[in-house]
């Protein structure tokens, strides 16, 4: 019979949330949200959503935030959409992140959709 898997302390929810973030603000990341989902849904802890200029950059964001993740947690990160990168997804366990071309961002409007009646917030210094 499987193990369960051990659920993730606080801190490397934390920081598994604070590597996303700082890797979306090292690649230059536009207009990046987080959506704290803790006790509103079960998918996950944190939802990331950022924009890339082009399908180029958001490919390029996606790669090598996925590498980063795998580094540091040793896991490895679920990826959809990357062939075309009009919107990629990451699933990364406690931390979901949406990657987008502004116009298809736009067009899925996901912040309304996941903000719980509150506003999204702008993550500080990215921009």
């Amino acid at each position: 019979m499987a193990t369960p898997a051990p659920v993730p302390s606080a801190d490397s929810v934390a920081a598994l949330h604070g590597l996303v973030l700082s890797s979306l603000d090292d690649d230059q990341a536009v207009d990046t949200i987080s959506i704290p989902l803790a006790g509103k849904s079960s998918i996950a802890d944190h939802m990331v959503i950022a924009s890339g200029r082009s399908t180029r950059q958001v490919a390029s964001m996606a790669a090598k935030l996925v590498e980063k993740i795998k580094a540091e947690t040793g896991r490895p990160a679920r990826v959809e959409g990357l062939p075309t990168a009009d919107w990629v997804l990451i699933d990364a366990g406690d931390v979901i992140v949406h990657l987008f071309r502004p116009e298809v961002r736009s067009f899925y409007n996901l912040e309304k959709m996941w903000a719980f009646g509150d506003a999204p917030a702008p993550v500080a210094g990215i921009a």
